[in-house]
């Protein structure tokens, strides 16, 4: 599949005339707890012709493709990444930390990865993840709730409290996140991880009681947290220059 999807990205680049500068897998895949049935979800960010940014005429600032069985592809224009970074926003924090990765300019990639620590703001990025996992929590039915659900309430979660207690942008992976968690608790996680490597997505379970009370408490504190950090407001002038930078090379 690896193979499959570099070739559709070098497709991508010649139809479009762009230059992709970093791709990876996110998803599952790259969070660290795929199913069998899990898709590929591809990313990308790309850098179009310089003229193309010196125009009057607003121009597209993404890519997206149909969506098959197995492959979900889309990309940002840097533009519009630099924006996101300039709010906050966790998805190319994430990307750029992703152990999966499809096409890369290494200096690229690590420049921009030191431009994020600066636009970090840990209350938009706790709201954030307390959203996923609280979309994620309203799908239970009964005590129930499908294995890939289950997760989009523990990563989040996990990582809105490494928000809070670490005060930095958190791992991608589920991994590292749980080095915040008792061994208990740790444990079972890694076991619903080895169920659903071998389980469908839509496979449901009974949540534990032990995870269930981690889950409530560790929402309300997350929610109670963020009240007291001040949301920041950045300069964007950093941001700027490193725009101006990628698109005279």
């Amino acid at each position: 599949m690896k193979a499959i999807i570099k070739k559709k990205l070098t497709e991508i680049e010649k139809e479009y005339q762009i230059k992709i500068l970093y791709s990876c897998e996110s998803g599952s895949r790259a969070w660290g707890f795929p199913s069998p049935d899990s898709d590929y979800d591809v990313r990308f960010i790309y850098l179009r012709k310089t003229e193309d940014y010196i125009t009057v005429q607003p121009k597209k600032d993404h890519l997206s493709f149909p969506i098959n069985d197995e492959l979900d592809i889309y990309g940002w224009d840097i533009s519009k990444v630099l924006q996101l970074i300039t709010r906050s926003n966790t998805t190319p924090f994430e990307w750029l930390q992703s152990p999966v990765i499809y096409k890369e300019d290494k200096t690229f990639k690590m420049e921009l990865w030191k431009l994020c620590q600066s636009y970090f703001c840990p209350r938009s990025n706790i709201h954030h993840y307390i959203g996923v996992a609280q979309g994620a929590i309203q799908t239970m039915q009964g005590e129930k709730i499908k294995i890939k659900r289950l997760f989009y309430v523990l990563r989040p979660l996990l990582a809105a409290l490494w928000c809070v207690e670490r005060n930095t942008i958190p791992p991608m992976s589920i991994f590292p996140l749980m080095d915040i968690l008792s061994d208990d608790l740790r444990e079972k996680i890694i076991s619903l991880i080895e169920f659903k490597s071998t389980a469908d997505e839509g496979f449901l379970i009974k949540l534990d009681q032990d995870i269930k009370m981690w889950i409530d408490k560790t929402f309300d504190y997350c929610m109670e947290a963020s009240q007291m950090i001040k949301r920041k407001t950045f300069d964007i002038k950093e941001a700027d220059l490193f725009f101006r930078k990628t698109i005279l090379i």
